[in-house]
């Protein structure tokens, strides 16, 4: 009886030393993906516990600053003042690139307009045009929808299509993507823009032209792995190389054969 209780709290303690738990939080674009991964990794590694939230980069950038996650899911990179404040720390980090999105613009179903340039959605954003009737569409107010300032989309979203101009104050700033597409479903006159694993049926993802109109192409995995689409980006993986050892496995199996199939099953684009 003293073998076998032995031998249970020997067999408790290395569980105990193996068992692999941590955190990852932060960007909602990559939500859906970081989920389906770490759920396929925990049926691999049975002693594996991984807790995944969204809230936005911003969000997730800010617990790894504070060490309330182990790694932080963000759509855009670091800025100067996060990266100084984990120097100041004294803490050294790494940033691994997981997976590729592009960024799809969305308007309702019933929306005539289906394509438009780089510079009208500049100006659809900035809230120089106002009307769908301006850019060859219906006598329709535009409600415009983004993501709110903690987003990395938002950051993405202003720097890459804005040119850093800021957004009309009368935008509409949504918590998740997935508002963002509930309030485009059911507004006739609204636009968003959400990570391509987030299109459904009941929006219309338009074609975006970045050479004034000469040609457009529509958001899909296919044109944002050759680059034809031209609203793309690098979804990254943030952590603190005190907890590597930990989080590390789990990152490889993301960057796998098999991790990387899942990156395209779920409607991203693989890294290579």
């Amino acid at each position: 009886m003293k073998k076998i209780s032995l031998l249970f709290l020997v067999l408790l303690s290395v569980n105990q030393i193996f068992a692999q738990k941590f955190k990852l939080k932060g960007s909602d674009t990559e939500l859906p993906l970081t989920q389906t991964e770490a759920e396929e990794y925990m049926k691999k590694n049975k002693n594996a516990s991984i807790m995944v939230t969204g809230g936005g980069s911003g969000v997730g950038i800010a617990a790894l600053l504070n060490g309330t996650t182990d790694i932080a899911q963000a759509s855009r990179s670091l800025t100067i003042e996060e990266k100084l404040k984990l120097k100041n720390d004294g803490k050294t980090f790494k940033e691994v690139i997981i997976a590729y999105d592009a960024l799809a613009v969305i308007v309702n179903p019933a929306n005539s307009v289906s394509q438009l340039t780089r510079e009208q959605l500049e100006s659809i954003y900035t809230g120089k045009i106002t009307n769908w009737k301006e850019v060859g569409g219906n006598d329709m107010k535009i409600v415009v929808y983004s993501r709110e300032t903690s987003s990395g989309t938002y950051e993405f979203f202003k720097e890459h299509v804005l040119l850093k101009k800021n957004y009309t104050p009368s935008c509409l700033l949504m918590p998740a993507s997935g508002a963002i597409v509930q309030s485009v479903s059911q507004t006739k006159g609204a636009i968003g823009y959400v990570g391509l694993a987030y299109l459904e049926k009941n929006v219309k993802a338009i074609k975006v032209s970045y050479d004034k109109g000469k040609t457009y192409v529509a958001p899909s995995v296919a044109a944002a792995k050759n680059k034809s689409y031209p609203i793309n980006r690098p979804l990254y993986y943030y952590y603190v190389t005190a907890v590597e050892k930990t989080v590390s496995p789990f990152i490889k199996f993301v960057l796998s054969p098999a991790g990387q199939q899942l990156v395209l099953k779920t409607g991203y684009v693989p890294i290579n």
